[in-house]
């Protein structure tokens, strides 16, 4: 997945940041869109990165294979607009995941997991399209025992109206409050939106930004488009509409209790506990996913990255 980024200054007084990510083919028509960590925004309220996977269409036989892969420090929150992944991992979870379901893994310690198209979905062939979150964790809950929850699609927060309909993934939006336990005060919706449909983004949070995964959408008269990342100032409504039919997601929260480092999947507030999971993983000393025998090796990359 690719870590290129552009940015854009449209200048707009309540806009902070634009990133403009890059379209990476990851080989089979598979593409991948990363909207954070980026050069411009490092994290928003709790959100350490977001890639954006898909839309694709897999032929017959084949499909997604993310082979295990180990965490620290975060939680991830994979969520489907179209399409279906199998889940693994290492504390014995096997969880399809379906469009408009929540799948929180919280990390913590360490856990490995995988993410392939399951086999009645890879003969069938089909659709892939959604988004992959991680929440940094707060640092006395960096370490905290593993786990994994699965929330049905009809037991999440639903709003539809005025050509706007909405899931809330986490967190409150709107008077409305996710089931999903969060670890810090944050938000995280779905929305989508006919063509010609107004929505506010409000000011309760922070540290607020806008995903735009599909359409395009009208902000003061300037026309903001699929693959970019909006990052707003603090304290005033965010008034958009739907210039063709759109799917976004809104995001934000706190900011976190100090800056976090990052190296390839591991997240931590300390760089020596980075080095100390990235030797674990070597020596294969996490946890494996059963039913798996492949991995995925440690990549030589250059010293972990201090975000913010």
């Amino acid at each position: 997945m690719s870590r290129e980024d552009t940015s854009d200054t449209r200048q707009h007084p309540e806009l902070e940041t634009l990133i403009v990510t890059r379209t990476r083919d990851l080989g089979d028509g598979f593409e991948v869109r990363r909207a954070l960590p980026s050069a411009q925004r490092r994290m928003v309220g709790p959100f350490i990165f977001l890639d954006q996977m898909g839309p694709a269409m897999f032929r017959s036989g084949h499909g997604l294979d993310v082979r295990p892969h180990p965490h620290i420090g975060l939680a991830t929150v994979t969520y489907l607009f179209d399409g279906e992944i199998l889940h693994r991992d290492s504390l014995g979870v096997v969880q399809p995941i379906r469009p408009g379901e929540v799948n929180w893994m919280t990390a913590g310690r360490g856990i490995v997991h995988s993410e392939r198209t399951g086999p009645e979905t890879r003969a069938a062939g089909g659709k892939l399209f959604g988004l992959q979150a991680w929440v940094a964790l707060p640092k006395k809950y960096e370490e905290t025992e593993p786990a994994f929850i699965h929330h049905a699609a009809d037991t999440m927060p639903f709003h539809e109206g005025e050509g706007v309909r909405m899931h809330l993934i986490a967190g409150s939006l709107y008077g409305k409050r996710s089931p999903v336990k969060t670890l810090s005060d944050m938000f995280y919706a779905d929305l989508a939106l006919q063509e010609g449909a107004g929505l506010v983004l409000p000011a309760e949070h922070e540290e607020r930004a806008i995903y735009l995964a599909e359409g395009t959408v009208e902000l003061d008269g300037t026309e903001f488009n699929a693959g970019e990342l909006l990052v707003f100032r603090p304290g005033s409504e965010i008034a958009v509409r739907a210039s063709s039919p759109v799917r976004m997601a809104f995001l934000g929260g706190e900011p976190m209790d100090g800056p976090r480092y990052i190296f390839w999947n591991f997240v931590s507030s300390s760089k020596e506990r980075l080095e100390e999971a990235k030797a674990d993983w070597k020596a294969g000393r996490f946890a494996r996913v059963p039913q798996e025998t492949e991995f995925i090796p440690l990549p030589e990359e250059p010293a972990p990255v201090r975000y913010p």
